[in-house]
């Protein structure tokens, strides 16, 4: 039985380059636009398991000019219009700016819901229910609410709410003990107006131009000010430029006397078998049943061989006394690693733009 639609909208960030899962991952079909797990890509499946809450109506992506046409043929019920593409890549802050200026002019002061296009969730159905509950936090006041994972492992891969620099590897396992800290999934909540007026308050030359775009939707002359004016959008992400600014200012104003209507930052905890998949290594642990088992996405033969993952569909793979690597193999490219170096997959993508190989990128 679905639910029924929450009148809210969906806003899929799916703009990201995906790096370290080339070299499946390119410029033009990264990471949310692959199948990496399942028969469906990242991004349908994202949308698939927003539909209950959301009608294609109130359901956006925001995605980069190159990766558009793809977008608009793995979701071809989303109007053209509710496809908003950037010129180029100024994080999130920016991503989110561009929707919220769409949703402002469209339907005034919204919920949103802002969530990725790239990770996956085991549990759907408890999923939704935090969501509606996010949705209802948020409409009570100027509130920032944001989908906390509690964390599994001392993971230093992944932000952290309630902290400000990287986690070192102590630094992970204290916050996993204490039970304070979550991982940052990267889902937030909040009205149109809220986002904005902070978004005013902590990037305010950022603000200004969204405005003037703003005023440019619906035109013609709209594609000729978006290109004009988002290079010059500062470039942060959401976590950085509001929302640890903003939670500063909450804490500030602990134990003071609030209004109804006083803005907060809000965590909820969200246990429902989540994964950013953010590397090779993290699809084979989605993957595998047990541990040391091999994982391909074809025929193979191990001997003496454990704990690997071979990305292979077309050849037969044969593994001889090999242990916890990833082996991916594309048309053009074969990627060897080992399976706890597979986070630094990107910098071979920085070292193949570093002497222009654009054909490899």
């Amino acid at each position: 039985m679905r639910e029924p639609q929450f009148a809210a909208h969906a806003v899929i960030l799916a703009g990201g380059r995906g790096t370290r899962f080339w070299p499946r991952s390119r410029a033009r079909t990264p990471k949310q636009l692959l199948s990496i797990v399942g028969k469906q890509t990242m991004l349908q499946q994202t949308a698939e398991r927003l539909a209950p809450l959301f009608t294609a109506s109130r359901t956006w992506v925001v995605t980069s000019d190159q990766q558009a046409p793809a977008v608009r043929r793995q979701l071809p019920h989303l109007r053209r219009g509710q496809i908003l593409t950037e010129p180029e890549g100024r994080n999130t802050a920016a991503a989110i700016g561009l929707a919220a200026a769409h949703l402002m002019r469209q339907s005034g002061d919204a919920l949103m819901a802002v969530l990725p296009a790239d990770h996956y969730i085991a549990q759907a159905a408890r999923y939704l229910r935090l969501v509606r509950a996010a949705l209802q936090v948020a409409a009570r006041g100027e509130n920032l609410v944001v989908l906390g994972i509690p964390p599994k492992r001392p993971e230093t891969g992944y932000g952290y709410i309630e902290r400000a620099e990287a986690a070192s590897r102590p630094r992970a396992r204290r916050y996993v003990a204490s039970g304070r800290y979550y991982w940052n999934a990267g889902m937030f909540f909040w009205r149109v107006s809220t986002f904005l007026r902070n978004l005013e308050k902590f990037l305010p030359a950022t603000y200004r131009l969204l405005m003037k775009l703003g005023d440019d939707i619906g035109t013609p002359r709209y594609a000729r000010t978006l290109r004009r004016i988002y290079p010059q959008l500062e470039n942060i992400s959401v976590d950085y430029a509001i929302l640890e600014r903003a939670a500063q200012r909450t804490a500030s104003r602990a134990g003071t006397a609030r209004s109804k209507t006083a803005s907060g930052v809000f965590v909820l905890p969200a246990e429902v078998g989540w994964s950013d998949i953010g590397s090779w290594a993290a699809v084979y642990q989605l993957m595998a049943s047990k541990p040391g088992e091999n994982i391909s996405a074809g025929r193979f033969a191990a001997l003496d061989a454990q704990g690997n993952f071979f990305w292979s569909p077309e050849k037969f793979v044969a593994a001889i006394g090999v242990r916890d690597l990833v082996v991916v193999e594309t048309p053009d490219a074969l990627l060897l690693c080992p399976r706890g170096r597979a986070q630094d997959v990107g910098k071979i993508v920085q070292w193949l733009e570093a002497r222009r190989q654009n054909g490899l990128l």
